[in-house]
Order: structure tokens, then C-alpha cells, then sequence
């Protein structure tokens, strides 16, 4: 089993993580075949619907935005949203404020500006409540609207990376600082994921050792998928390898301004040709798909 984006996510679950690592680890010590992957960021990213009661999402995306138009609907929703106890993942009880959000991708161009504010923000700048704001901003962007979230604490991100049987992953979907893909606000996982750990968990903080954080990169996840020709330099391998400067290898994408290459990786080898050549591309495309 792999436990995928391994995290306690919410505020009422932060601190948990040992209490996490403790069942895995027993579980692991019985012999069952379990381990787990992090992005290792605070902030998650999801469709901003989802923080809307289930029952509201019934008959998909357009009767939401009914429900949303009509007054009674809409103050049970809120009602809902604004009481802690429940039988259902109630985000906004959550996070630690409407500061805590961050709008993302959103498909309304005249929603654009709002990429990269926070609910606060927009709230004071819509002069509008926090929820009325969520409400509103749903209704604008027929449900479309995607969201950073801070919904992790720093030392449990920290705790479950550094376990040795956590793998580092990163689902972002495909992005570019320009065309049509520059104008979307991405997670800055989109840019950043591994040289942040680099960067943050090896070089500063000293979290991981390099050979950690390489290994939970490559052999780690490779061995999890029982890829048996990839995730090491050996010979009879497929020569997928990277050459970078450890003191000098950054994430730059933030949650403000998260379109940003990172720097330090002076040369990608896939399948042994180089894509990346002295830090900049070759424009070459020498990968292949990866079938069972």
C-alpha cells in the first residue's frame, strides 16, 4: 500500500504526525508492505468547490451554482460551513483563516486579477464577508476556481518527510512561464518541489542529508512502482541522470508569484540524451512512455 501526500491535514489534526509515523511504522514492523510520499509543502491545492457541503454538489457543477443564487440554500450552506462539528471534511474550519486561501487557475478572464490574493484580500476589496466572497467568487467562475490552501503545520510536513520509507512526489499538472499555461497561479510545487527540499530540508535547515533526499527522489520512488531498469547509476540502466550544484540549487516560485523556472540544474540526461544542457533546454525529446 502507499499512502499518497502522507500529511495531517487540518488544524484539529496538527501535531499528529508521530502519532501517524507510529501506526505506520508497527504496521511496517508486522510485515505489511506499506509506505507513503510527500510533496512537503504546508499548502494544498484543490478545487475551491470542494469546500462546499456535499449535499450542495448534487447534480454536478450548475445546480451548485443554483444553490449558491438561492438565498435559503445559501445561508444553510453558510450555517453548515461555519459549524465545526459535522459529518464531513468542513475545510474552512480547517485553516487558520480566509487568509489561508489563495486563489489559483480560475477560467473567468475577468476573475484574472484575483490569481495569487487571498479570500482576505479579495474580501476587503469586494467590501463582502469571507464566505459571501467564496460564495460570489464560485458563482463568477462557474465553480471552476482552484486554490492553495495552508492546511498542514510546518514540523508535521517536516516529521513525515524525513521518514525513511516516504518517497518525494509532485502531481502538479503540466505548466510554462508563458502562453496560455503562464497566465494560470499554480502550487509553486509546479516549479519548485524538489529543489525546495534541496534548498530548504538539506542545504538550510539540515533536516535530510543530500544522499537522503536524492534517494527519496530516485531509488525510493522507482523501487515503490518496481521499476527494476531506472532510479540508480548503474550500468544496464536507463541513463535518466542530473547534474546540479548542491550550494546553489533554489526553488524561486512562491505562492505570490509561483511562475518561476528554479535555479541550479545545469544538465537533465533522459534516456541518456541531454534536455537540459549547461541550464538551459535543448528542445530535444528523447523520453519514451513508461508502460507496464
Amino acid at each position: 500500500m502507499e499512502i499518497w501526500h502522507l500529511k495531517a491535514a487540518g488544524k484539529s489534526n496538527w501535531g499528529r504526525m508521530a502519532e501517524i509515523v507510529a501506526h505506520i511504522e508497527a504496521a511496517r514492523k508486522s510485515g505489511v508492505d506499506v509506505a507513503a510520499d510527500t510533496y512537503a509543502y504546508t499548502a494544498a491545492f484543490n478545487s475551491f468547490s470542494a469546500i462546499i457541503p456535499p449535499w450542495a454538489h448534487d447534480g454536478g457543477d450548475k445546480k451548485l451554482i443554483e444553490r449558491l443564487k438561492d438565498p435559503a440554500q445559501r445561508a444553510r450552506i453558510r450555517k453548515e460551513m461555519e459549524t465545526p462539528a459535522g459529518d464531513w471534511n468542513n475545510e474552512w474550519q480547517q485553516v487558520a483563516g480566509p487568509e489561508a486561501f489563495i486563489v489559483g487557475a480560475v477560467q473567468n478572464p475577468k476573475l484574472l486579477p484575483l490569481q495569487g490574493k487571498t479570500i482576505a484580500e479579495i474580501a476587503k476589496l469586494w467590501n463582502k464577508d469571507p464566505i459571501d466572497t467564496v460564495f460570489d467568487l464560485l458563482i463568477e467562475d462557474e465553480a471552476f476556481t482552484q486554490v492553495a490552501f495552508f492546511l498542514m503545520s510546518e514540523p508535521d510536513v517536516a516529521l513525515a518527510l524525513q521518514q525513511p520509507w516516504v518517497s518525494v512526489c509532485n502531481d502538479s499538472q503540466g505548466t510554462a512561464t508563458d502562453g496560455l499555461l503562464g497566465k494560470e497561479h499554480p502550487h509553486p510545487r509546479a516549479y519548485g518541489a524538489f529543489p525546495h527540499i534541496l534548498r530548504k530540508y538539506v542545504r538550510e535547515e539540515k533536516k535530510l542529508t543530500l544522499e537522503e533526499a536524492i534517494r527519496k527522489f530516485t531509488a525510493l520512488p522507482a523501487g515503490r512502482m518496481r521499476f527494476t531498469d531506472r532510479g540508480v547509476l548503474k550500468a544496464g540502466m536507463w541513463a535518466d541522470v542530473v547534474v546540479f550544484d548542491p550550494e546553489t540549487i533554489r526553488d524561486v516560485a512562491t505562492f505570490e508569484n509561483p511562475n518561476q523556472l528554479s535555479e541550479g540544474m545545469q544538465f537533465v540526461l533522459v534516456n541518456g540524451v541531454p534536455v537540459i544542457e549547461g541550464g538551459k533546454m535543448t528542445n530535444a525529446l528523447p523520453g519514451r512512455v513508461v508502460r507496464r
